[in-house]
């Protein structure tokens, strides 16, 4: 006779702010691959740290052609990860990341309990959401994810690069 599953579930009451976000960067060009693999020690030392509000991160590979890596992050709220995203390094990473992608293509999708999603796809060809929902340029109202999510309250902290800087080239 077969066993019964040992079928559980996650109590997640302890956690109603809870966040999952996950993260992706694509090889886009040959030099793409060096930069990709230049983040694997950055992320492992930046997770070492702790950060304030992550509770879980596993990386992550999506393809292997072509190369597309990635990671699963469980935050407490989203402004323990909007306050670790807005701080160093990540923040110069992300300004240098910005001015020059390195072959590469980046994606986020930021899930939250309450129901709420955003997410950003940078050189990136339609994947998740964005392949079957329609897409928009993040611009303007829609340039940070506090702003694709509505949230108002509280002021705002500065973006790692001001959108009028990102496109005035």
């Amino acid at each position: 006779m077969t066993r019964a599953p040992n079928r559980t579930t996650a109590d997640l009451s302890s956690y109603p702010d809870l966040v999952v976000i996950y993260l992706g960067m694509r090889v886009n060009a040959p030099r793409g691959l060096a930069t990709l693999i230049s983040f694997g020690s950055k992320i492992r030392k930046s997770v070492e740290a702790q950060p304030d509000g992550l509770l879980l991160h596993e990386n992550l590979l999506f393809s292997l052609f072509p190369p597309q890596a990635g990671m699963r992050q469980y935050w407490r709220d989203f402004d323990s990860l909007e306050r670790w995203a807005r701080s160093l390094p990540h923040r110069r990473w992300w300004q240098q990341f910005l001015r020059d992608r390195g072959g590469t293509g980046f994606w986020h999708e930021t899930y939250f309990r309450g129901g709420q999603i955003e997410s950003v796809y940078i050189d990136m060809p339609r994947i998740g959401l964005a392949k079957f929902a329609p897409v928009t340029p993040a611009r303007g109202s829609l340039f940070s994810a506090r702003r694709r999510l509505g949230i108002r309250e509280g002021s705002e902290p500065p973006p790692g690069i001001a959108e009028e800087e990102l496109y005035q080239r």
